[in-house]
């Protein structure tokens, strides 16, 4: 099942820059410079996710979410805005925000929230089964096989091939890792994720022929 994603920003070149790299990363897109027919498309089609600037013209980004969610619309909303100050940021959340990134931004950054909140507001993603290469994941049973012989992985390891696989191209950082598989909640030590990698490269190539799994030097991890 495809991802909508919607794009309102005034700026048409960042509109397109962000539009490219969400499609890049798969995902379906709709930009608009304005709220204009925005309610429309919003009740029309099943969007997954809204990218909202606050500084639009007509009417303003936030008023128009928190016109949308007095109304009972429940889509995720990140604001992409330039209003960065403190008291800004407060009004985003109190306006119906799920996340605020202010500008300028960082693309990669972008991508890992839009990857992160889609994961909690998205769950029909995790049915079935995911592949890479010739890693099976069955999201249902939680079972993996590697060339068509099923092997055993913990729960965090089997959580962490699923991370990896559902962020391919991307290089992922320790702490991105520790947030989405561990949970953030705890204070880990430096060598966490570092352990837990080794250990599943071990389970899944164990011959380290195949090297699925890259480390890229002072940054993180990434599928080869």
């Amino acid at each position: 099942m495809s991802t909508l994603i919607v794009i309102v920003e005034d700026e048409e070149d960042i509109l397109e820059l962000i539009e490219y790299n969400l499609q890049k990363e798969g995902y379906e897109t709709l930009g608009s410079t304005s709220t204009k027919n925005l309610e429309n498309i919003l009740s029309e089609e099943k969007v997954d996710l809204l990218i909202m600037d606050r500084n639009l013209p007509g009417v303003e980004g936030s008023e128009f979410v928190k016109s949308i969610r007095d109304n009972g619309d429940t889509t995720p909303v990140i604001y992409l805005s330039a209003k960065n100050k403190e008291s800004d940021i407060e009004e985003g959340f109190i306006r119906g925000a799920d996340d605020y990134i202010t500008k300028p931004f960082n693309m990669k950054e972008l991508l890992f929230r839009i990857k992160a909140l889609l994961r909690r507001t998205k769950p029909s993603t995790q049915e079935g089964s995911v592949k890479y290469r010739d890693i099976v994941l069955n999201l249902n049973s939680r079972s993996v096989s590697v060339d068509n012989t099923e092997i055993e992985l913990t729960k965090l390891e089997f959580d962490l091939i699923h991370t990896l696989i559902n962020n391919q191209n991307v290089v992922l950082n320790r702490d991105f890792l520790l947030e989405s598989v561990w949970g953030g909640d705890e204070i880990y030590q430096d060598r966490t994720v570092n352990v837990a990698i080794n250990r599943l490269k071990e389970k899944i190539d164990p011959t380290k022929e195949k090297e699925y799994i890259k480390t890229v030097r002072g940054v993180g991890y990434t599928l080869c």
